[in-house]
Order: C-alpha cells, then sequence, then structure tokens
C-alpha cells in the first residue's frame, strides 16, 4: 500500500513539472520571437507614417528615389536625375526612409579631413595592421 502511494505521487508531480516546462516554452517563444516581432512592426508603422514629400526612400527592390506624391496606401516616387521616371508603388515596398535635414548634416568630409577620417576607425583610433604598422591605403 505505500508502494503504491509513492508511485502515485510521483506521477501527480510530473503532471505539474510538464505545466511548468510548456509554460516556459510559451516564455520563451513570446519574449524571443513574438514581441520583437511585434517591435519592428511598430517601428515600421511609425517610419510610414513619418513619411512626407521630399524625403528619399529606398525600396524593399533596392532602388533610391524621392518621394513626390503620396496618398493613403500609395506614394509615387522619382528615381534618378531623369524627372520622366515616376513610378507609383505601394508604401509597404518603402524598406528605409532617410529625411532631407539629416542627409545635409551627414555630408562626408572632403580634402584634408577625409584623409584623416580614412586612416581612423569608426571609433576614432587608427587603423594598424597585423604587426602593428600604419595601414597604407590601397
Amino acid at each position: 500500500m505505500e508502494l503504491l502511494m509513492t508511485t502515485g505521487a510521483a506521477g501527480g508531480g510530473g503532471g505539474i513539472m510538464m505545466i511548468v516546462w510548456i509554460v516556459v516554452l510559451f516564455a520563451f517563444l513570446y519574449f524571443f520571437m513574438i514581441r520583437p516581432q511585434r517591435k519592428e512592426q511598430q517601428k515600421k508603422n511609425e517610419l510610414m507614417n513619418s513619411l512626407e514629400v521630399g524625403d528619399t526612400v529606398l525600396t524593399t527592390s533596392g532602388f533610391y528615389g524621392t518621394v513626390i506624391d503620396l496618398n493613403e496606401d500609395t506614394v509615387i516616387v522619382e528615381f534618378g536625375s531623369n524627372r520622366n521616371c515616376r513610378i507609383p508603388m505601394q508604401r509597404a515596398a518603402i524598406s528605409a526612409i532617410e529625411k532631407p535635414e539629416t542627409a545635409a548634416a551627414e555630408k562626408p568630409a572632403t580634402g584634408k579631413d577625409a584623409k584623416a577620417k580614412d586612416a581612423k576607425d569608426d571609433k576614432g583610433t587608427e587603423k594598424k595592421g597585423l604587426f602593428g604598422k600604419k595601414k597604407e591605403k590601397e
């Protein structure tokens, strides 16, 4: 009788552990799969809401263009320097937006400043080769 009670108690505890593991699995799926996708979708929606005429956009097919007209779900984009190349597309086909004021602020340096910047990496330190020597420009 005593043996029967201990095996029954062990079986009940296994059921509780199974429920705990299922809850842990769903929590893992939520925090590592569902939540990041929702955040990314929210960022995409904010990006599309900030779209204005004159913005430079990158389409999902890799073309850069300038927005010249906006509708509810359609955008007319002008590509290249040819003013006759205007293509209507869905807002969902836009993958990145660059505002004109940010583009002007990020102009590349010219002259001596450009050469000095080339000799340094993104952190501002000089680029060095394998043996600690300064890298030559290729």
